[in-house]
This record gives structure tokens, sequence and C-alpha cells, in this order.
């Protein structure tokens, strides 16, 4: 039975009580480096570590008041701490604080959409496995091309899929770094060991030059990976909706017995998660150009980035998210017609075979442009009704000078186009 998507986990770690606690999470770590640097007292900070929470709804009625998130955030901590909250964000400018805090975020995000991904590469290996020798027919400008097999494409789907995480992941490692290093990124009131204890603290790493800012290059790269991630989930899905169509009916999406494709067509079946993949992909795609757009702050630091990220870092994790959980209930009910793609090769009498024939006359023949000249003459025919591809080749006396019955006949067998797969198999799963 396939599982249903639930916002549950990623969308809490998006919720106001997650980055709150992601931001307490920084302050208790660079209060303690801190007090193991005799910069703050040790019992100050030991209050700290203790008494430290914070309330999401004081904070908003805080933030009304005064306009400013991180010190409505402060201010409903120091209520908790008491005196000893004075040490709190001692030295340390806003984006310390929430700059790092957004890096656990990204980071604990990454974690689970890695996790849906190599649940995806499991599914497409599988299918591979399943349809490795099954012929379908290619096709090139969405024309009929050449024998395949429905196994190839999952292997392009795989390798493919398999890049987007390599990208994901260099791109979560790129995120996954703190600074703590005040107004300017200096570190005129903190020593760099400060925020190299805060970083190993929290499992990130110093950035290893920051202004006011961690540089955002870092989560456009990250928001990127994931717009490529989702234009690779549209190029699958847009193979399924292609071969859905009646008239092709070589592929389709899982329909359940109680489920309706139309409210007023009731023979309707839609291919409803590849469209909402397709989608999901032109949204997370916009969110990369406003992520690059954040790249150009003015000198050390402005807040042009704040609001577009406030936005588009959830929305990529939690939309790329659910549509690979999309993606994997679509591969685990998919239905390939393997009839309907032997009809499909053999249509008009298999005139995709016409390159196995061409290549067989052209040694029989003067020139090439002999053979290519009886073979198109015979594929145009057959393409216009007037007869099956291989019965026309039989049925001409010019090509029966050349190709006896039989070798015409072995002209059209799967065999050919299935040789190497093997190899191509083994390259692709190692």
């Amino acid at each position: 039975m396939i599982e249903r998507y639930t916002l549950k986990d990623m969308g809490a770690i998006w919720s106001d009580q997650s980055k709150y606690q992601c931001w307490l999470e920084v302050e208790v770590a660079a209060a303690k480096a801190m007090a193991d640097a005799k910069m703050i007292p040790m019992k100050s900070y030991k209050v700290i570590a203790n008494k430290a929470k914070f309330d999401v709804a004081r904070i908003n009625e805080i933030e009304a008041e005064i306009n400013h998130d991180v010190i409505a955030f402060l201010t409903s901590v120091s209520e908790y701490v008491g005196e000893d909250a004075k040490y709190l964000h001692f030295g340390m400018t806003s984006s310390d604080m929430l700059d790092t805090a957004l890096s656990l975020q990204m980071k604990k995000a990454a974690a689970i959409i890695d996790k849906k991904v190599v649940l995806a590469l499991k599914e497409i290996k599988k299918l591979a496995e399943k349809y490795k020798m099954s012929p379908c027919i290619g096709r090139s400008h969405g024309v009929f091309a050449e024998p395949t097999t429905v196994g190839l494409k999952f292997a392009i789907w795989y390798t493919e899929l398999s890049r987007a995480k390599e990208r994901f992941d260099a791109a979560t490692k790129s995120i996954s770094v703190g600074m703590v290093s005040g107004a300017v990124g200096n570190f005129a009131n903190l020593d760099p060991k400060i925020e190299k204890a805060v970083c190993k603290e929290l499992g990130l790493k110093p950035a290893e030059v920051s202004t006011q800012v961690i540089q955002r290059d870092r989560h456009a790269a990250f928001i990127n990976a994931i717009a490529l991630m989702g234009s690779s989930l549209e190029k699958f899905a847009t193979e399924v909706r292609h071969l859905q169509r009646t008239e092709v009916n070589e592929m389709m999406e899982g329909f359940s017995t109680k489920q309706k494709g139309s409210s007023a067509m009731p023979h309707k079946k839609n291919p409803i998660t590849a469209e909402r993949i397709t989608g999901i992909a032109r949204l997370v795609r916009g969110y990369a150009v406003s992520a690059m757009e954040n790249i150009a702050l003015w000198h050390e630091r402005d807040i042009a980035h704040s609001s577009v990220e406030r936005v588009i870092i959830p929305d990529s994790c939690i939309i790329i998210d659910y549509g690979l959980q999309k993606f994997i209930e679509l591969l685990k009910g998919l239905v390939v017609n393997e009839k309907r793609m032997i009809e499909n090769i053999y249509y008009k009498g298999g005139v995709v075979f016409s390159q196995r024939f061409l290549l067989k006359l052209t040694t029989k023949v003067e020139t090439r442009d002999i053979a290519y000249r009886l073979v198109q003459k015979n594929a145009m025919a057959a393409n216009d009704g007037k007869g099956l591809f291989r019965d026309l080749l039989k049925e001409d006396a010019e090509v029966r000078k050349y190709l006896s019955e039989k070798e015409i006949d072995n002209c059209f067998g799967l065999d050919y186009y299935t040789k190497n797969v093997s190899k191509i198999f083994r390259r692709v799963f190692k």
C-alpha cells in the first residue's frame, strides 16, 4: 500500500516553534562558548541553559509593538531567564543568530529531501530491472524512431536523479555553515574561536569569511539544486503524460478502484499526479530566480533578501518534498502496457526497422543513396497506408534483386536492439 504524503515532518521544520527553537539553540551554544572562553560567567551560562525558553504568542505580541523579531525573541527568552539574560546575544548581531539558525533548518530539511530521493532511486531501479529487456518504441521529435527498451528509459531516470542528488548533497554541504562574527563580520567583539565552538556544537562548519550575513550564493545554490531536481521530476512526469495519451497507451499512472477521473466523463483516467509534478517544477524554478536575485546585497548587508527567503526557502523545501512523495507514489503505481508497446513497434508493418533494413541493403548495392531511396520509397508508402512495410519490401522487385524473403524477415527482429542493454545496465547500476 502506498504511504500517503503528510506535511508533518517537513512542515514542522518551518513552523514558528521550530524556527525559534533553532534560534535558541544558537544563543545557548554561543553562551556556552563564551563561558568556556571566560567571556561571561559560567554560572550565568548554566542559568541560561537551564531556564532559557520562549513563548511564540509572547514573541508575536512584543514584535507587534517594537517591529523587530530578534529583539522580541530575546525579550521573551529573557523573561524566563531573568537577570543572567544580559549575557544572551553578547557581542552578537542579529544575523549571527538568524543565518546560523537558518542553516540548521535547511540542513534538517535537506535530510528529509535526501531520504525521499533515495527512496525514489530505489523505486526507479526496481522498474529498470523489471523492464530491462521489455521492447518499446523510441521517439525523436515525438515521432517513432527505433525500438529500445523500457528499462533504458528508467535507467536514464536513475542516472539523472542520481546527478540531482549529487548536486543537492553539494549544495547542502555549502549551506551547512554558521557565523558568529559580529556586525560586519570582522570579529571586533568576538574571537573566531567562539564561532568555531558554536558551529561545532551545532554540527556546522564556520563560514571561511562573512560580512554581517552568510553569503547568499550558498542559498541560491541550494534552491537551484531543488529547482533542477524538480525539473528532472517534470521530465519524468512528462514522459508518463505523453505515454498515457489514449492513442499511445503505453504507460499510465495507477488508478484505484474507487478513483474517478472526470466529473463529466466517466471513462477518463487522467495523469493527474504527473501533471501536479509538472506544476510543482514550474513553481520551484521561479523560486530559483528569486534566490539568485538575493546574492547581490549592498555592501556588508541589507535585508532585501530577508522577506524573499521567508517564502522561497520553506516553500521550496516543502514543495520538492511533496513532489518527491508524489513521484514515489507514481512509480509504485505505474502501469506498463507491454502488449501495446509491441503493437506500436510493428505499426504499419514495422516502418521503425527502416535503418536496420537500410544497413543490410547498403552492403548489397553500389551506393548508400540507392539503398536509402529504395527503403524510403517503401516506408513512405506504408506511412501513406498503401500496405505494410514488410510486405511492400517483399513485393518490391528491385529490393528482391538483392535480398531474399528470409533476409528481409531477419531485419525485423528485436534482439538486434537489445543486445547491448546489459552492458549499459552494468555502467548505470555498477
